[in-house]
């Protein structure tokens, strides 16, 4: 079965979700709101622990094997590639989640230096005070990894590309590496989510994607998702339900509902990001612009090699401005709003300094990093959009 069929069929089996009262040839799997869940004998209430032993998903309580977020948690894995999913109430959530399941005190994690700026903050703020041992790695370092290693690393946390300076990892070398010294090789796949990027395929043992960007894609909903293979499920689905994490039901149904349609939108989000990006290398205000797909990109050739397209999050570095000339700039723009997510159906723009956030590397760029979604929108209006903001730059930058 080809991906884009994926997107369309997975977790919509009615004998993997089961309704007693008939699913009356509804498409898409009902949105349940429950929280007690009833038996209808003694022997099968008898029998819960024994199936659960045998790893069955069976539903059991208002957040132990939800209905609703199981049709998604199953749709998620069968699309990933992976054993098991288990759904979040946010990105942020899953990541930390993962991060605990596998970490206790005085194990050691390495984590990409060019990481989404909340995973930091967790590993510094909780993981730190745990007594776990944080290190951050420059995330160009490949299969030189191995070098970092320690016989109490646990767990190796990558994102490939970073969400800000869009760096590409090796992963199948860190992969390696990683397995050669007993850890788990994590990997946030949000940026390309499993339609252009298989992570199971290329070593990784658990993926996680903030589904509240491409998969609900409607920017309604906060959704994380943590897929793993067989053997990285147990820790993973025992810390998530002695947590209580849940997902609810509503927000479930929305990321389905997202679901369907990312095979559709994802292309369409890649054309239009590569056709600005493409647009504002010859812009003379732009230094440089961070597009894995572009050749100049310097992990292009490893995105080539894994990757089978691009999402439509990018950055660009000006050259130096004065601040005013920035806001007028951001201010006016008419198609862009002002906002720190991604992923949605809109085009969203977002300044930012990589150099407060970096330990292992140094981030070096006389002027300001501005990273763009870019939506589904006509990209002509898009750009029209973004040539008058230089407009306005220009006219305050002299």
């Amino acid at each position: 079965m080809k991906q884009k069929t994926r997107f369309i069929t997975a977790g919509r089996d009615p004998a993997t979700n089961p309704d007693p009262l008939g699913r009356h040839g509804v498409v898409n799997p009902p949105v349940y709101h429950a929280s007690t869940i009833v038996y209808p004998s003694l022997a099968e209430f008898r029998a819960l622990p024994e199936r659960r032993q045998r790893d069955e998903q069976q539903t059991f309580y208002g957040r132990v094997y939800h209905p609703t977020t199981l049709a998604l948690e199953r749709a998620v894995a069968d699309i990933e590639g992976g054993y098991r999913s288990f759904a979040f109430p946010s990105g942020l959530a899953a990541i930390a989640a993962a991060l605990q399941a596998f970490l206790s005190t005085g194990d050691h994690v390495l984590i990409a230096d060019s990481t989404y700026f909340p995973t930091r903050k967790f590993a510094d703020g909780v993981l730190g005070r745990l007594g776990v041992a944080v290190t951050y790695y420059d995330p160009t370092i490949g299969a030189g990894i191995a070098e970092l290693m320690r016989p109490e690393t646990r767990v190796v946390f990558a994102e490939s590309p970073g969400s800000l300076t869009f760096e590409l990892q090796d992963i199948p070398a860190i992969a390696a590496a990683a397995h050669a010294g007993g850890a788990v090789l994590m990997a946030d796949n949000t940026w390309a989510t499993a339609l252009y990027f298989r992570p199971f395929e290329h070593g990784v043992d658990v993926s996680i994607q903030a589904g509240t960007k491409y998969i609900v894609g409607h920017s309604d909903a906060m959704v994380g998702l943590v897929i793993t293979t067989r053997e990285a499920w147990p820790p993973l689905s025992e810390f998530g339900h002695l947590a209580g994490q849940c997902l609810g039901p509503d927000d479930a149904y929305l990321a389905l509902r997202g679901l369907r349609t990312l095979g559709a939108r994802l292309p369409r989000h890649y054309a239009n990001g590569l056709a600005v990006a493409e647009w504002l290398m010859a812009r003379p205000e732009v230094d440089r612009v961070l597009h894995p797909a572009l050749k100049h990109h310097p992990g292009h050739d490893l995105w080539r090699r894994d990757f089978s397209g691009a999402s439509g999050l990018f950055s660009v570095v000006l050259k130096a401005c004065p601040e005013a000339a920035l806001a007028a700039f951001i201010d006016g723009l008419e198609y862009f709003a002002l906002g720190g997510s991604w992923g949605g159906y809109e085009s969203l723009v977002l300044p930012a300094d990589p150099a407060k956030i970096r330990t292992a590397t140094t981030w070096q760029a006389a002027g300001q990093l501005v990273r763009f979604h870019i939506g589904l929108e006509d990209p002509r209006d898009l750009i029209d959009d973004l040539a008058a903001g230089f407009d306005r730059l220009r006219a305050l930058a002299r």
